[in-house]
């Protein structure tokens, strides 16, 4: 089957990449209105972008046009968290993502707890094992009306790392138990953990025999 995207509607085209793109991991991001309102909202296009300065990305799709209350918090106020979203909080995390009315705070929707940030003023997620607080480093539009798209880089300024998920200077997978999105509402979990070395190059790059 070839899947040829210039005949294909927005929404076809977006439950393919939803489908085909997977696992996507779930930035579960708090922000702040200019005027103080929260706001909480799970995105699935998210990833790692580099280590000096440490950033990441979201991208955030407008729905029929309109800017969703994240990008426009993170946009104006140059500051958001990133929390980690869990086998635990997942229908919390599934809460948060109605199209509520901007006034309307997902934390007391949610159910969930707000806690001071360190360097930012949005706040983080207390029921969540980790949170990122993060700075607008810079952000892309992609694509056009009514389904265009924002890109959004931020810098990690701190991180909140509940004790037991930290050893050897990292993040415990197993011990975070995150939750993946997959396409239309499916959900899933770690799954099984498997262990693979990089290949072993000499000084020209060229392979070296493996061991045994």
């Amino acid at each position: 089957m070839l899947v040829d995207f210039a005949t294909l509607s927005h929404g076809r085209a977006y439950r393919f990449l939803v489908s085909a793109v997977v696992p996507r991991p779930i930035a579960f991001v708090s922000t702040l209105s200019p005027a103080g309102v929260r706001n909480l909202s799970p995105f699935s296009y998210y990833m790692g972008v580099g280590t000096n300065p440490p950033t990441l990305a979201i991208s955030v799709i407008q729905r029929e046009g309109q800017v969703k209350d994240t990008a426009r918090n993170i946009l104006e106020t140059r500051e958001f968290v990133v929390n980690a979203a869990t086998e635990d909080l997942a229908p919390r995390v599934v809460r948060a993502s109605g199209d509520y009315a901007p006034e309307l705070d997902e934390f007391e929707i949610a159910g969930l707890t707000a806690a001071p940030s360190e360097r930012v003023r949005p706040p983080r997620v207390v029921e969540s094992p980790l949170n990122m607080e993060c700075r607008l480093y810079g952000s892309m539009n992609v694509g056009g009306q009514p389904y265009a798209s924002v890109v959004i880089v931020g810098e990690v300024l701190v991180a909140h790392v509940r004790d037991d998920l930290w050893a050897e200077g990292m993040v415990q997978a197993d011990r975070l138990r995150p939750i993946a999105r997959l396409g239309a509402n499916l959900y899933t979990p770690l799954g099984k953990i498997f262990a693979l070395d990089r290949p072993k190059v000499d000084e020209t790059g060229r392979p070296l025999p493996e061991d045994g």
